[in-house]
């Protein structure tokens, strides 16, 4: 086995990367290299789309979908499943090359990435990962019947740039160029999403699990809940979202089933406590799977591109007559448990979605002009184990009484159980939903500034992001392209930002990182 590199997560050892056997994220050496054998043969992949568009397919698209997001943190630990899409790329290569009579180009060597200019690695680093967690929600809206060929082609252009991009002012435009289509992607994903689910609605959801069996679905893929729902109906199986499948509850479509019963749980991270002896299945459906413990690992269910070495997969057929049957034999509870979130409260509110916050607009405008709110503040992004997250929690707390907090991604574990008040009927904690709604927060963000009559970065708005995997990389490129500044970024910088780029993000949009809640609410206020 061979020592790994790997340093697009957060939590990469000792803010550096990843060496040795094993990652941060229980990733095996042989494992992540697999992983960039994968990313290789997709840029040679990408590189000979660039020579004859015309023979890239919508199966050439998924594709490019599936193995980028297959390489994001904690999605595929399954070599044999990494290795088969290998196969598939290669095999798609072929098929060009056979007709487009073009050359077949080598698999690209993640070496020459790691090994070049700092600066330069730095920058490919930016719009490699940044394509990840694109290819995440357009794998999404795909599910969903959406799909725009902007997006689906600059997957290619992006990729291609990794292998044959050379300069720094060559590089430069197009990490911002990721940032621009994403924008479209998040756009085009919140519409697959209230299209297909209606519009969400304030929700109070409920930490309560009632006895009897039940199913723990976790990860993003509304689609998968719905399917699940479908197939548990009548069955007396009853199904509970965790982490990021939370912001469900407030679709409509989602309301009319009975046996979608609460939340349990709360951010990634925590399942192995939370998962701990469970008496029921997990069904995993996107990313931020861990390695599963051993009181558990025999519950864990995963399908789509999630893949985890001898856990049950199930397949593109959605069959989840086994999973359902697993439940009903472990049995659930054999009475009511009431559980909490992480400072103590039993109920979550979710649902404010830009179509609900722009609803009452002109009550929010008024609030405003009348001294009534102060500030938003934007604190959300990704959630994580490295200490020094109770930043966020500690943030929130401190902030002005008379301010909003907007919330979306599974970072709002930190403080969503938290009861901080109303203002003029608002609720001061909003949460917007996944980090797949980041859409929602942008939305709102220039309606407001369109209502002031001034600039989003005018506004009295500061962002307060946490971040850990790719797609919270992707929604940052997208704030930066559309010029938001002075953004508040932590709880580490990304280890694969060079000194030279980072002084670059600086200079040109005030990217700061966290210190402490209170220095930098002394700053922001003053």
């Amino acid at each position: 086995m061979g020592e790994m590199f790997c340093f697009q997560c957060e939590q990469t050892a000792g803010c550096a990367g990843c060496t040795g056997h094993a990652g941060a994220c229980g990733k095996e050496a042989e494992t992540a290299l697999l992983q960039d054998e994968l990313t290789g043969t997709l840029i040679a992949l990408a590189e000979m789309v660039q020579q004859k568009p015309s023979v890239r397919t919508e199966a050439t698209d998924d594709l490019a979908m599936e193995s980028l997001f297959a390489t994001l943190t904690n999605v595929d630990f399954d070599d044999a499943e990494i290795n088969r899409l290998t196969e598939c790329v290669h095999a798609e290569k072929a098929r060009m090359a056979g007709e487009a009579e073009i050359a077949s180009i080598p698999d690209y060597s993640m070496l020459k990435l790691w090994d070049a200019q700092e600066d330069v690695r730095s920058l490919k680093s930016l719009i490699l990962f940044g394509l990840r967690g694109m290819a995440a929600y357009a794998y999404h809206a795909a599910v969903l019947g959406q799909r725009d060929e902007s997006v689906s082609a600059f997957i290619f252009e992006g990729l291609d740039a990794v292998a044959n991009g050379k300069t720094q002012d060559e590089l430069l435009p197009l990490v911002l160029k990721v940032g621009e289509v994403s924008f479209t992607c998040m756009e085009m994903l919140d519409r697959a999403n209230t299209e297909a689910f209606g519009t969400p609605e304030p929700t109070e959801v409920t930490m309560k699990v009632e006895a009897g069996p039940f199913i723990v679905i976790t990860g993003h893929d509304l689609h998968d809940l719905k399917l699940l729902l479908d197939q548990t109906q009548g069955t007396g199986v009853n199904v509970y979202t965790h982490g990021e499948m939370l912001p469900a509850h407030a679709y409509p479509e989602f309301k009319k089933y009975e046996n979608l019963k609460g939340n349990f749980g709360t951010a990634w991270q925590n399942q192995r406590k939370e998962f701990d002896n469970l008496p029921a299945p997990i069904l995993f459906t996107t990313n931020c799977l861990m390695p599963p413990a051993s009181s558990y690992s025999d519950r864990v269910y995963t399908t789509g591109v999630v893949a985890y070495p001898e856990m049950t997969h199930i397949g593109a057929d959605k069959d989840f007559s086994r999973l359902i049957e697993h439940a009903r034999e472990l049995g659930g509870f054999s009475e009511e448990h009431t559980f909490t979130g992480i400072n103590g409260g039993s109920t979550l509110m979710t649902g404010f979605g830009h179509g609900t916050v722009l609803s009452v607009a002109d009550t929010v405008v008024d609030a405003v002009k009348q001294g009534a709110i102060s500030r938003f503040f934007l604190v959300g992004g990704c959630d994580g184990a490295r200490p020094g997250r109770n930043y966020y929690t500690d943030f929130v707390q401190q902030a002005p009484d008379d301010s909003i907090i907007l919330t979306l991604a599974c970072g709002k574990y930190r403080f969503n159980d938290l009861d901080l008040g109303t203002i003029g009927g608002l609720p001061r904690i909003m949460d917007m939903g996944q980090c797949n709604d980041a859409y929602s927060a942008i939305r709102v963000a220039v309606a407001l500034a369109e209502a002031f009559e001034c600039g989003v970065n005018d506004l009295p708005l500061t962002l307060v992001l946490s971040w850990y995997e790719q797609k919270a990389v992707c929604i940052l490129l997208t704030l930066l392209h559309l010029g938001i500044k002075d953004i508040y970024l932590g709880p580490t910088l990304p280890a694969f930002v060079s000194p030279g780029v980072l002084n670059v993000l600086v200079e040109s949009f005030g990217i700061r990182p966290i210190s402490t809640p209170e220095e930098d609410l002394a700053a922001i206020l003053a």
